[in-house]
């Protein structure tokens, strides 16, 4: 009987050890790190991960200045500007070539023309989403992070950002919502079947 408990005892303590060690799932754990940080906090980490992630690149209009293209200040993450039409386009280029416009917010391709989101906080951005859309753009691919969205086209890396933990996910949103809103309705998505040279 003495010996029994001898072994048994050593067994428990080992389980209760590595149950303890174990982490929490990444949404646990993520939900648990959310508590942590106040909405001042969580907003200013997502501006580090958004000024960092290159978002501006596509996301915000460019003006020329002494050093070349910079970012338009008042348009900050207001995407391709709703009245910039997109030039005519040789079909016979794309064979071989990928298109960004003067402004970086419109891209030509195999798969038609894309034009960079709006994800200021206006009502034409993001400023009506819901978290959950926010994840599901990301995590998913899907337009306006709708459910049975069409997909999200190139050069959007919606793949790279879908890998992020919930939390950095978080704090993206949380940053976006706090910026300032651009009312700017961005063209809608070109099909590869349209003719690219009309437009």
């Amino acid at each position: 009987m003495k010996r029994t408990s001898f072994l048994i005892c050593p067994v428990i303590a080992i389980f209760t050890i590595i149950a303890c060690n174990q982490e929490n799932t990444p949404s646990e754990k993520a939900a648990t790190e959310t508590t942590t940080f106040s909405h001042d906090s969580l907003v200013k980490r997502g501006e580090y991960i958004v000024l960092t992630s290159g978002c501006n690149d596509c996301h915000t209009p460019k003006k020329m200045g002494p050093h070349g293209p910079e970012l338009d200040e008042t348009l900050l993450f207001s995407g391709h500007p709703a009245q910039m039409p997109v030039p005519k386009v040789d079909p016979a280029a794309l064979k071989d070539w990928v298109l960004f416009n003067q402004n970086l917010t419109a891209f030509v391709g195999p798969w038609g023309v894309s034009f960079a989101a709006n994800i200021s906080s206006d009502a034409t951005g993001i400023g009506n989403w819901t978290e959950e859309q926010f994840f599901r753009a990301l995590r998913e691919g899907k337009s306006k992070g709708l459910e049975g969205g069409r997909p999200l086209m190139p050069p959007m890396p919606w793949e790279s950002f879908g890998k992020k933990s919930d939390l950095d996910l978080r704090a993206i949103f949380a940053y976006l919502k706090s910026t300032k809103p651009v009312k700017n309705l961005v063209p809608a998505y070109i099909p590869p079947a349209q003719p690219l040279a009309s437009k």
